[in-house]
């Protein structure tokens, strides 16, 4: 198992190119399984999650060649069963519960796994699934949901946290090859939802409101190949525009779009930090003392849930009083007990975190619990007196592309080693 090792104090300088998003190539890479024809994904990132789904792609039947960024599908012969070996390392392979049933109209997934950080029940899925005609039982730790026939239904997605993203994925996959109409009231509005409802528009799907609260998809008979370019990870770019922003000189990152970020750059600019904005590239500038932030996390466009721990170790190091309120995850605190142990103040009141900035940050050994929490973890070691150690970095391996040799490249002192 690996460890990452930082040698805080060294400034970041230089600039980065974002890799495709993460939670954009899951859902699309299982929506491939909609047709029989090849599909040819372009700039999926090589990580641990996108791995696992493409194993996940194999099982079930499909024919997988993966170069460089590119992966082509032919999922001319599935199967309908993906048990608990290949499921259950992470969460999003519930996400091929929809194309499964949309094209076999039957699916047996397992309940998924994935990160520890709070509740995240998939019923609204399974209310989706049962609008459009499905029968769904929940037995021995798997999901089965199998229909005669689906057909086009109205489905309110809107959860006790806001809109489900995978949920409003799962179910515009499902309804693309329904019969009639459906309208998804209360769907996600991120821009990785989109991203998929273009893939699938691209495939043949007719889909309507996609990026808005309220989307209509008419049912067609069958879809077709595409090919289509995974759109930028807008959590990479925020996560590289927080590292600039902790041990920066001057950082860029390139290949973003800068209105998916909107949301994080604001933040930063509240914060005091010069943020200079191009048509695909976004600079964060030093500006000696960045002040103190209330931070709410919410849907998008709000302030994403997936850049709450980094800004945790953010504001740890910034002069005053930060207060964080966790909307969408209330228990996904889980990097708080690490960075204190960094010497960090930060009171946990519920779900709000109030942060007390300190002058300095101290290199200890820390424990990754999840993926997001364990960027912060590094982010915090970027700043840190002395070094610091940061075991379980496979949840690291899950979202982010090579994350310690990019930070190298700005300049940290940064390096994987096995551990002992």
């Amino acid at each position: 198992m690996d460890k990452i090792l930082i040698h805080g104090g060294h400034p970041l300088s230089g600039s980065i190119k974002v890799s495709g998003s993460k939670n954009s190539s899951l859902p699309i890479l299982a929506a491939t399984l909609l047709t029989r024809e090849p599909c040819i994904v372009h700039r999926v990132p090589d990580l641990s999650d996108t791995h696992y789904m493409l194993q996940i792609l194999i099982h079930l039947g499909a024919q997988v060649e993966r170069a460089s960024g590119t992966v082509t599908v032919a999922a001319e012969n599935v199967q309908s069963v993906a048990p608990y070996d290949v499921v259950r390392k992470m969460r999003a392979s519930v996400c091929v519960l929809g194309p499964l049933l949309g094209r076999c109209k039957e699916a047996t997934v397992s309940m998924p796994g994935g990160c520890v950080i709070g509740d995240r029940p998939i019923d609204l899925h399974l209310k989706g699934f049962e609008a459009l005609g499905a029968a769904v039982r929940v037995e021995g730790g798997n999901i089965k949901v199998f229909a005669p026939k689906l057909t086009g239904a109205v489905i309110n997605l809107r959860g006790k946290f806001g809109p489900t993203v995978l949920g409003t994925d799962n179910v515009m996959m499902a309804a693309v090859l329904a019969e009639g109409t459906t309208v998804i009231e209360g769907a996600a509005q991120e821009p990785e939802v989109v991203d998929l409802a273009n893939f699938l528009t691209k495939m043949g799907a007719k889909i309507e409101g996609a990026g808005t609260r309220r989307m209509i998809i008419e049912g067609v008979r069958q879809l077709h190949g595409v090919e289509h370019d995974i759109i930028p990870d807008r959590i990479e770019a925020g996560t590289f525009l927080v590292a600039g922003a902790i041990a920066g000189k001057e950082v860029t990152i390139k290949r973003v779009n800068p209105e998916h970020v909107r949301a994080i750059t604001d933040a930063l600019a509240r914060c005091g930090l010069p943020i200079d904005v191009k048509d695909d590239a976004i600079s964060i500038l030093p500006n000696g003392d960045a002040s103190a932030l209330e931070l709410t996390t919410e849907p998008y466009p709000g302030f994403p849930t997936d850049m709450q721990a980094q800004m945790c170790a953010l504001l740890s190091t910034t002069d005053g009083i930060s207060v964080i309120t966790e909307n969408i995850f209330p228990q996904r605190y889980m990097h708080v007990a690490e960075l204190k142990r960094m010497g960090a103040h930060v009171d946990l009141e519920g779900a709000t975190a109030v942060i007390q900035g300190v002058d300095h940050l101290f290199g200890a050994p820390v424990m990754a619990s999840d993926l997001r929490a364990s960027a912060a973890l590094v982010l915090a070691g970027l700043k840190a007196d002395g070094i610091t150690e940061v075991s379980r970095v496979y949840h690291i391996d899950r979202g982010y592309e090579r994350l310690d040799e990019k930070l190298g490249e700005l300049g940290a002192q940064i390096e994987r080693v096995k551990e002992a």
